[in-house]
């Protein structure tokens, strides 16, 4: 019984704490028209302390998407166009002679800021893109000697144009894993573009204001973690990871040849940790499996390694975990 009032008190907490989610998609809904996926996966990313990877054509109002919620929680932003003849320094920073001082002094680059939007990444070579992964994963800087923690929050948000591979440098699979989720936007509809239409030949372009501050959402990310998650949730969570790594163990045998390698502990936990991101915002104190089904093909997409054989019968990632979740039992 106690259990029960426990789980009732942290949904009467949470759905008052989880208010402020409202109010940022009504402001960035006043920019953005459409795309209610994108902003739930950018607020997922943001209440999860994990990197987006986004995929989608150009036009898509991803840039827009990423700004427009940096000038809602006024968190400091950085835009880095990622191009071939991009290098580290101009990304983390780097140490200039200074003649008055006489010594060497830091320059920081854009890297520091809370939000950073890492504009078609593989366009730049790997040794540019890895000089990410430390402030991915460590959320820290080393220029020369000197290690500099980043701000919190700290996101990135990596775009992709799918269509153009000539001249891109594909993310190797470790770099790939640290994503939290990858989205993939897709086109508008038509009654949304004739709004997109109406709202860029305005006379005046519509601004968010500002409702909170960055420290705000470092404190909305604890209440998050204690969102409750049943054990048979935790179990069903599992069952969808283990499945992409041993298809036959869940009469998934098909799957056998057509799987390279499944999801890696980091899909488990980036499960989970969207799963109660999702349930936040939907501000419920407790997780539900539709919670995990809404999130599953955005963190586990990028995490499922395809053989030849899948490629040769066009069998995507999609498929295969939409599979996976029609065969797995639902708690």
């Amino acid at each position: 019984m106690t259990n029960q009032v426990d789980i009732k008190e942290i949904n009467a907490r949470i759905e008052q704490e989880s208010a402020f989610v409202e109010m940022i998609i009504l402001e960035m809904n006043k920019v953005i028209v459409g795309q209610k996926h994108l902003l739930d996966s950018l607020l997922i990313g943001l209440l999860s302390n994990g990197h987006i990877l986004l995929e989608g054509l150009p036009g898509l109002a991803k840039t827009l998407a990423i700004k427009t919620l940096a000038d809602t929680i006024e968190a400091k932003f950085s835009r880095i166009q990622f191009t071939p003849d991009l290098l580290p320094a101009d990304l983390i920073g780097t140490l200039i002679y200074s003649q008055k001082k006489e010594e060497f002094i830091v320059k920081k680059g854009p890297v520091f800021a809370n939000i950073i939007l890492a504009d078609e990444i593989n366009r730049s070579p790997a040794k540019v893109q890895s000089a990410l992964l430390e402030a991915m994963q460590e959320r820290q800087i080393t220029i020369g000697s000197e290690t500099y923690p980043l701000g919190d929050p700290f996101l990135v948000l990596a775009t992709q144009n799918p269509i153009e591979q000539e001249g891109t440098y594909p993310l190797p699979e470790a770099q790939v894993d640290r994503f939290m989720l990858k989205v993939v936007i897709d086109y508008p509809n038509m009654e949304e573009e004739k709004l997109i239409i109406r709202e860029n030949l305005a006379a005046v372009f519509p601004t968010p204001n500002s409702i909170l501050k960055p420290k705000d959402i470092v404190k909305a990310r604890q209440t998050v973690r204690e969102v409750y998650m049943d054990e048979k949730i935790e179990r069903y969570i599992l069952d969808i990871v283990f499945s992409t790594r041993n298809p036959g163990d869940y009469k998934m045998e098909k799957f056998t040849n057509l799987i390279a390698y499944g999801g890696s502990p980091r899909a488990s936990i980036n499960l989970a940790f969207a799963s109660k991101a999702y349930a936040f915002i939907k501000r419920r104190g407790y997780v539900i499996p539709e919670d995990v089904r809404q999130v599953c093909h955005d963190v586990m997409r990028h995490r499922i390694g395809l053989t030849y054989e899948a490629e040769a019968e066009n069998i995507t990632s999609e498929e295969i975990i939409s599979e996976i979740l029609d065969t797995i039992e639902v708690p």
